[in-house]
């Protein structure tokens, strides 16, 4: 199928996105033209560092959005990609059903684990063998506190999937995950197979069993339906497809739940601090440098939900005090699980410096932003970001914040709207089916947002100063580990 035809036919193609806080269905036509768009909320389960999510409610609402953008497009549909969000575990039995509550990436339970295995070196040991750091929410410190403190979940499980293969199991009946979920931790990313000797580092050989077969480079099948369905990679990989970025160099900044950057590259660079991950593609040979950092929209809806101020007065706001806000600066590590990206520091917190009574909620609101796009800057200096940069994810809608953000990076930022995850998710599964799309319609970004020169060169300055206080922060964060 052509862009060319998408005039007369209405034949649309649905991308699947299982976001952390929210399941969206979105249908394209041939064109990449959005026709439709269903969502649901599923919630989490947070208290003491630990955060949980209801698989039974996850896979409610996969169904509920597929049959409701279905039920809304005037046509077939031809096909159906997946994607969702990464990292931490979800236990289930043979038929895919939950053994116990799924542990989200955002878990903190592991930082014990964690902190443990930075002061061994396991935790360097695996990056230089597979460029993947781990944080507390990754699946293997989950696995290992699991196989400590809960063992008889992991004796009854028959697999421990990541939310988008557990989804794909009980649609199809098919266990695989795709190689961009294996990457973290346990694949080996030349061979493209799974790593033993990780495996043992962890402590968890013995509980291989429970890892999905890696299909290479996804798995395919059919709904009861009869409809073509791909399970593609996992969220940050298929913004990045959604987005256009494959050529080595260019980078893709989601700003959503985290911050992730990526940047598409053909080396494979095992030197420098360990931090982040190295996705493995379709493309053998070339890779995501990712740096997915805990810090994103959640630290600014936090410091809405404490002021008081409603995200429609966000870019009113932003405008209405300058750069540098008065002095105030905000160091946003507001996870409880600390950061793990461009550096893995469990125990780091946030901070709000320069503060006095004359300070104003604008102030605060913009210095958050502001320190979200100091951190969404060293996550692309890390990665190595070389060529142009899209943007995507819901801090998109806030014009202001993309100007301040472009300022920050001092670059121009190409704009990709329209549930990009669901659009890669869609590019994925029909290459993968044979199916062909204009994968340059389906990626042109809705916008250009240029840098201005005086603001860049202030912030340029600015950044060096948030890397200061930052190297202080972790400072103080490691000191509170001893």
């Amino acid at each position: 199928m052509t862009a060319t035809a998408a005039t007369t036919d209405t034949t649309a193609y649905v991308g699947i996105d299982v976001g952390t806080s929210a399941v969206k269905a979105a249908a394209f036509d041939a064109g990449g033209r959005t026709l439709a768009v269903e969502s649901r909320p599923v919630g989490l389960d947070i208290k003491d560092g630990r955060v949980e999510q209801d698989m039974d409610e996850v896979y409610g609402a996969v169904v509920d959005v597929l049959a409701a953008v279905t039920a809304a497009v005037p046509g077939p549909v031809a096909l159906i990609g997946l994607t969702g969000q990464g990292d931490g575990v979800w236990l289930v039995d043979d038929s895919g059903r939950p053994v116990r509550p799924a542990i989200s990436w955002m878990d903190g339970r592991a930082h014990a684990l964690v902190d443990a295995w930075q002061e061994s070196g396991v935790l360097a040991s695996v990056f230089r063998r597979n460029g993947g750091a781990m944080f507390p929410g990754s699946p293997g410190p989950v696995l290992a506190w699991l196989d400590r403190h809960e063992p008889a979940s992991l004796d009854t499980a028959a697999a421990a999937l990541t939310c988008k293969d557990m989804v794909f199991q009980r649609l199809t009946g098919t266990r695989a995950t795709d190689v961009s979920d294996a990457s973290m931790p346990f694949l080996d990313p030349r061979t493209r197979t799974y790593d033993d000797e990780v495996l043992q580092a962890l402590g968890i050989a013995h509980r291989r069993g429970l890892l999905p077969p890696v299909s290479d480079p996804a798995a395919t099948g059919q709904l009861a339906s009869g409809t073509r369905i791909a399970s593609g990679p996992y969220d940050l990989a298929a913004c990045a497809l959604g987005a256009g970025v494959t050529a080595p160099g260019d980078g893709l900044l989601i700003v959503g739940t985290c911050l992730a950057s990526l940047v598409a590259t053909r080396e494979f660079d095992l030197t420098g601090e360990p931090a982040g991950l190295y996705i493995s593609t379709d493309r053998t040979g070339q890779w995501l440098r990712a740096m997915p950092a805990m810090v994103g929209t959640a630290a600014l809806d936090w410091v809405l939900r404490t002021t008081g101020v409603q995200h429609t007065e966000v870019d009113a706001l932003l405008d209405a005090t300058p750069p540098g806000s008065h002095g105030v600066r905000v160091l946003p590590y507001f996870a409880p699980s600390g950061e793990r990206a461009p550096f893995v520091e469990p125990r780091l917190r946030a901070e709000l410096t320069g503060v006095s009574l004359e300070s104003t909620t604008a102030d605060l609101v913009r210095a958050t932003c502001e320190g979200i796009g100091f951190a969404a800057r060293h996550c692309l200096d890390a990665a190595g970001l070389s060529g142009s940069l899209a943007i995507c994810g819901g801090g998109t809608r806030s014009p202001a914040w993309m100007r301040l953000f472009a300022d920050v990076l001092g670059r121009p930022l190409r704009i990709v709207e329209g549930e990009v995850g669901a659009r890669g998710a869609v590019l994925a599964s029909a290459e993968r089916h044979g199916v062909e799309l204009d994968t340059a319609a389906w990626t042109a970004p809705t916008a250009v947002v240029e840098p201005d020169p005086e603001r860049s060169e202030f912030y340029a300055q600015a950044y060096e100063e948030h890397l200061e206080r930052l190297a202080g922060s972790r400072a103080r964060a490691r000191a509170a580990r001893t």
